[in-house]
């Protein structure tokens, strides 16, 4: 709906083939262009376009099968297994034990969202990972639209979010140790001393691997309330009543959330050919995105 709605604001609507799906992209050389056959998903009839330029904006991941590494003795565990990338609309976790595997985005997003419902959430991570809390609303923002016009506020919100982005980027690569301990300390000081601040101490420096954002420390808060906690451990193997961990701790549990990621895949799984001959992209030399 967003794409829709934006485009047509932007009178680029007439340009859009909505539920087209293309299967494969030819490059011919001696006509100098792309040939695309693609398939109406509505009536299942081929279509062909032709193009100078091909710009693949599909994104990098493949969103139709979530990532799920084999985990021994899953077949065993008697309750439900359910990746984020297919989640259905009737789970119910009211009054479970819910043990969510990873330590990114997506687990630091459910880990709250599922406390507030579930007997009580675990976040099994084998390694931590930086951790940021950040209001979802900006009071800043909010004053400049109050005197200033929208676009000049946008502009300034704009300009003040990248310049923030990138004093903590460079200030992580310059001084890691100073970063760190301030990251740590932000950390430690909406914990007030609820939780082991060794699940919060990642083994590299700030920005070595990207940081996660804590919307308005909600994960925080589910800890210190009791309601989901962190266990950093690696996984021995499924039981038929949980997950047992190679340090021989068990957890229990009635749902386990794998939010182990996705799948690269470039160009939304369509296969690239120049002139009906295959190419494997990780093999080709990249200059700007484009070559």
């Amino acid at each position: 709906q967003y794409v829709a709605d934006t485009a047509r604001e932007n009178d680029v609507e007439r340009n859009i083939r909505y539920g087209v799906a293309v299967k494969t992209a030819d490059w011919s050389s001696e006509e100098k262009c792309w040939k695309l056959t693609a398939e109406n998903e509505k009536t299942g009839e081929a279509e062909t376009y032709t193009a100078s330029f091909l710009v693949g904006c599909t994104g990098y991941y493949n969103y139709d099968q979530g990532y799920k590494p084999d985990f021994p003795g899953e077949k065993d565990f008697k309750g439900q297994v359910v990746h984020p990338q297919h989640w259905p609309e009737n789970l119910d976790y009211s009054g479970k034990k819910v043990v969510v595997i990873g330590s990114g985005a997506t687990a630091i997003t459910l880990v709250p969202t599922m406390a507030e419902k579930a007997a009580h959430v675990t976040m099994l991570q084998r390694s931590p990972t930086y951790l940021m809390p950040l209001p979802s609303t900006d009071k800043v923002t909010l004053a400049l639209q109050k005197v200033l016009p929208e676009k000049a506020a946008y502009r300034l919100t704009r300009a003040r979010n990248i310049s923030i982005s990138r004093l903590l980027y460079e200030r992580s690569r310059k001084s890691p140790k100073a970063m760190r301990r301030l990251f740590l300390s932000v950390i430690k000081r909406q914990l007030k001393g609820k939780a082991d601040m060794r699940h919060f101490t990642p083994d590299y420096n700030p920005w070595d691997q990207r940081l996660c954002v804590v919307k308005d420390g909600d994960l925080f808060d589910a800890i210190k309330a009791g309601t989901a906690s962190i266990k950093t451990d690696h996984i021995e193997r499924f039981t038929d009543t949980g997950i047992r961990l190679k340090s021989g701790e068990e957890l229990e549990a009635d749902i386990i959330i794998p939010a182990t990621g996705l799948d690269i895949q470039m160009l939304g799984g369509i296969q690239p050919t120049v002139d009906g001959q295959g190419v494997v992209l990780k093999e080709k030399v990249i200059y700007k995105n484009v070559m």
